[in-house]
């Protein structure tokens, strides 16, 4: 009954949003707009933290916004607003209006092709709401504490264990007559641990997160996780300095996946700061390496029947066999550089990179010696040239096994370089992400570490 109610909820705020999206729309155009769109979002939420057995916090959120773009032949301007009041709409609408007259032309700007408009609108079974139940939340969170400060002697404090599950109901709609709705819901659960005493003392964490609380980790799996994350950190030592093989484990290898998005994004591309500046059609990654965006995903993290402009989304290839088949261009950017929309407005949906047959102890036998980085620090990425240094920390890797922890390494190439050099992907898929990689070697990067 409860999630019927849910659900009834759910498409009566969605109904109000959408009436909400159409009077937007006609006001702009009695103000003389010649196109327009609108993006209006209704949220809901509630965490709860806990640390060593006591609660600390417990926040409900009500989060509801209206982001407008209109459109003056071909000048455009946009305003937001995150109040939704009679009055506050007014005078977005009137605000973007005002600044859209005084902008300069740009021949690029418009809405989206109104033929690359979505039609169809499938389920993704996104819309998993459960009460928001501050106890059962404190319940859960106080489980996954107890169960990582249980795990191991060695743990002897903790940073806290969080709860958190939110609700989205988002409207877009533009003067094409185009209104699509999606609603999508997330549950999360993560703690944070500290082992060791005084100078020695490290700290790790773990985390869940997904659309369907079913499918989330138990809080007792999650505290554990944490628990072997955390005093596995103990006693690190320097890692030798020179050239070595490094091994990205999953949870950050998406990491450098996201880079490559990045790099052949439409905004970096027509900017021209991308390392991979006129590389469609050339490899980026090694032979037999595919990355595959599938929009249509049963609750995909990022599934979606259309991207931020209205463009109906499809699976398609983004890097087929090694070689670059195509960017990721929303309209604006597709005008620029003389293309079409990829119907990437918004991002990238459910990257799935091809995967080999080894898992991360596989990886490391065929790594034989090298560092395995699980954590990521600094911002040291030249997007332009693809530079690349950052402070990492995991472990040194001796005769394919882990022989000790490293807390202070730096590691560096040149992400053209690194991309290309990628010799083996794991099987070891992290889901907790719309990028699903598993750990990711690369053959050679200099390590500076101490020793």
């Amino acid at each position: 009954m409860t999630n019927e109610l849910e659900r009834d909820d759910a498409g009566q705020t969605q109904a109000r949003l959408a009436d909400l999206a159409r009077e937007v729309l006609a006001r702009c155009r009695a103000r003389g707009a010649s196109q327009a769109e609108v993006d209006l979002s209704d949220e809901r939420g509630l965490s709860a933290g806990v640390r060593m057995g006591e609660v600390e916090t417990i926040e409900y959120t009500r989060d509801r916004g209206l982001s407008l773009t209109v459109y003056f032949g071909t000048r455009k301007a946009s305003a937001s607003t995150a109040d939704l009041d009679p009055g506050s709409i007014g005078a977005t609408i009137e605000q973007a209006c005002a600044i859209a007259r005084h902008t300069e032309d740009d021949p690029c700007a418009g809405l989206a092709d109104a033929a690359r408009m979505a039609t169809r609108f499938p389920d993704f079974d996104l819309w998993h709401p459960t009460p928001l139940d501050a106890d059962a939340a404190i319940a859960r969170a106080m489980a996954c504490e107890a169960a990582g400060r249980a795990a191991d002697a060695r743990i002897t404090n903790s940073e806290g264990a969080s709860v958190s599950q939110s609700q989205s109901i988002g409207v877009y709609a533009n003067s094409h007559g185009f209104l699509g709705a999606e609603c999508g819901t997330s549950h999360g659960l993560s703690l944070s641990l500290i082992a060791g005493e005084g100078e020695a003392m490290q700290r790790d964490y773990w985390y869940d997160g997904h659309c369907h609380p079913d499918a989330l980790a138990s809080p007792e799996t999650v505290g554990q996780r944490a628990a072997a994350r955390t005093v596995a950190r103990l006693s690190p030592r320097a890692a030798p300095t020179g050239s070595f093989p490094v091994l990205y484990s999953a949870e950050v290898a998406r990491s450098l996946i996201g880079h490559l998005l990045g790099a052949v994004s439409g905004g970096a591309l027509y900017r021209r700061a991308s390392f991979l500046l006129d590389h469609l059609g050339q490899p980026v990654l090694p032979r037999g390496v595919h990355l595959i965006e599938r929009p249509h995903l049963l609750r995909g993290h990022r599934s979606a029947a259309f991207d931020a402009e209205g463009v109906a989304t499809v699976e398609s290839a983004l890097v087929d066999d090694g070689v670059l088949v195509r960017y990721l261009l929303g309209s604006y950017s597709a005008r620029k550089l003389g293309m079409e929309s990829t119907a990437n407005a918004g991002g990238v949906h459910n990257l799935e990179i091809s995967t080999g047959r080894d898992d991360l102890p596989a990886l490391l036998r065929g790594m034989g010696r090298g560092l395995l980085v699980t954590e990521l620090m600094g911002q040291g990425v030249n997007a332009i040239t693809g530079d690349y240094s950052r402070g990492a920390a995991g472990f040194w890797v001796e005769g394919g096994e882990i022989a000790y922890a490293v807390d202070e390494a730096t590691i560096a190439g040149n992400l053209k370089e690194m991309l290309l050099g990628i010799e083996a992907i794991g099987c070891d898929v992290d889901p907790r992400s719309h990028i699903a990689t598993g750990s990711i070697l690369i053959g050679r990067m200099t390590v500076a570490g101490g020793e």
